[in-house]
């Protein structure tokens, strides 16, 4: 792996701060990374929901490595801020899911805990692929950065206490920050935050505002699909006006032209 990577990676690292978090609006292809970085992103995540869509798979359909390590490698090579990939569950292999997107030039990854089928992995084996994705990365002596997924709150028992453990058996594996998408309860934040490992948090229209989360003690403030989800429904919405009223206002607040143009020249 080449010094810029590793530096990006340390870069990146760094970027977790209590108090100061880091905060990642999501991209899903080249044009969405190169928007988000032109607004003054420090850095860019993938949201794999969006990855799917553009690709034309649902969420969940087990996108691959393949197709994830692709697009990571367009991004990587577009912008000059550390890119994280969200490789969901990790696909048929963790190590080589985590090889494949490093390779690509990514310096952190999401892996999270539901399976297909929706039931969480145990804290244990969560723990070992979480532990096959550190080993994989030290491999390429990238300091990639894990932030461990748990869907407790999405499709688990919704206990704090739950999240704790397997907080705990994560940060024995390596992971380097714990993300709980659906919790956004301050106190309950505060209390994570308090616990074994660095807080991310993936927020939506109505969510506690970054001072808040901030406030709790959060390292890391991301929105996920939201930004993919509102792109489709402009698209939608201006299809619609153009179809029923034959106007186009929707379309009024684009990024200009010559400026996305530019910006991938």
């Amino acid at each position: 792996m080449s010094n810029e990577q590793i530096r990006q990676a340390k870069a990146f690292a760094e970027m977790h701060r209590r108090g100061d978090p880091l905060l990642l609006a999501n991209a899903w292809d080249v044009g969405s990374a190169v928007a988000v970085v032109e607004a003054g992103a420090p850095a860019i995540a993938t949201t794999s929901a969006g990855m799917a869509w553009s690709l034309g798979f649902p969420d969940g359909a087990d996108l691959g490595a393949e197709r994830v390590a692709a697009v990571v490698e367009r991004l990587t090579r577009a912008v000059g801020v550390p890119v994280s990939a969200d490789i969901e569950a990790g696909y048929d292999d963790v190590a080589a899911t985590v090889t494949a997107v490093v390779r690509a030039g990514a310096v952190g990854v999401n892996l999270e805990d539901r399976q297909a089928g929706g039931v969480l992995y145990s804290p244990a084996v969560q723990a070992e692929r979480l532990a096959a994705a550190r080993a994989a990365a030290d491999g390429l002596e990238v300091p990639v950065w894990i932030n461990a997924r748990t869907d407790v709150f999405l499709g688990g028992s919704g206990s704090l206490a739950e999240v704790l453990e397997r907080a705990a058996a994560y940060r024995e594996a390596g992971a380097d920050s714990v993300f709980v998408p659906g919790l956004v309860d301050l106190d309950a934040l505060a209390r994570l935050a308090d616990g074994p490992l660095p807080v991310a948090v993936m927020t939506w229209a109505g969510a506690p505002a970054v001072k808040e989360l901030a406030a709790a003690g959060v390292v890391r403030v991301s929105l996920g699909s939201a930004i993919a989800q509102a792109a489709y429904g402009l698209a939608a919405r201006a299809a619609t006006e153009l179809l029923t009223h034959g106007t186009y206002d929707a379309t009024a607040d684009a990024l200009p032209y010559d400026r996305l143009n530019r910006a991938l020249s």
